[in-house]
């Protein structure tokens, strides 16, 4: 099985975007899958400014977890893999139009979404957590009490470091820099944060001690795909049971996010 996320990242062109508008013969109902399968080409819509979910590293490739688990998709399909960059605001168009044939880009169950997408099970957690120095000996709850921890007054991981750590020795600041500044600066043992903050600044500062320590929360990500597609559904979900049987899930979310993925819904 191939993980490496360094495949040719191809950039869709408007006109190869409106032929599959138009003609779009595999989002027609059941017709998903076997299209993917006759073409013997996966299109899946990445993030490429969100890490460590997808982003251009220095090579000028897309690297991430998404984009591992999109080669993995790929790989058990037998297809080449096209990356499809998008945004979050685009993220579910993209599939709606006939852009991409799914989408893998940190995509969390709303039941908005649910109106106008089908999802498979989750593939991802996405955390919020508290990060310390390798060394600090916390790995619980209970591990924090009298530790100190920054984190930015009011936001979602002050309200569950409160009512999840109440022993922790809480030091709010008022914006998520001024948080980040004062662990950085040694103010505070640790720092209450999501996972997405704590990659970027690991990948802007590779000599920064910190690993993950707690989590707090875990909203888990989900592929998107067409409405009135079993087939493929049930394909990716196969997919997905057999990468959480084997341990490639755990192994793909503890490279890029210092965690194995856990127990994830179906």
């Amino acid at each position: 099985m191939n993980l490496n996320p360094r495949q040719p990242f191809k950039t869709t062109l408007l006109v190869t975007a409106l032929c599959a508008v138009f003609s779009s013969p595999f989002v027609q109902a059941g017709d998903a899958l076997k299209h993917i399968l006759d073409s013997k080409e996966l299109r899946v819509a990445v993030p490429v400014d969100y890490p460590p979910y997808g982003y251009v590293g220095p090579d000028m490739m897309p690297q991430g977890l998404d984009i591992d688990v999109a080669n993995l998709m790929a790989d058990k399909l037998g297809v080449k893999l096209e990356l499809v960059p998008v945004t979050a605001p685009n993220r579910v168009a993209y599939i709606q139009s006939g852009k991409a044939d799914f989408t893998i880009s940190s995509l969390g169950k709303t039941p908005e979404r649910e109106k106008v997408i089908d999802y498979s099970i989750a593939y991802s957690p996405f955390f919020d957590a508290v990060f310390g120095a390798t060394g600090l000996p916390v790995k619980s709850l209970a591990d924090m009490a009298g530790k100190s921890v920054s984190v930015t007054r009011g936001s979602m991981q002050d309200r569950e470091l409160t009512d999840t750590a109440p022993l922790a020795v809480a030091k709010r600041f008022e914006d998520n820099n001024s948080t980040i500044s004062a662990f950085m600066s040694g103010q505070t043992q640790m720092v209450a944060i999501g996972t997405t903050v704590a990659a970027s600044l690991k990948q802007k500062n590779p000599k920064l001690d910190i690993a993950l320590k707690v989590v707090l929360s875990n909203s888990p990500n989900y592929i998107g795909m067409n409405k009135d597609q079993p087939e493929l559904r049930a394909k990716v979900n196969e997919i997905i049971r057999a990468a959480k049987a084997d341990g490639t899930l755990d192994a793909i979310s503890q490279k890029w996010l210092g965690a194995p993925a856990g127990e994830l819904p179906e």
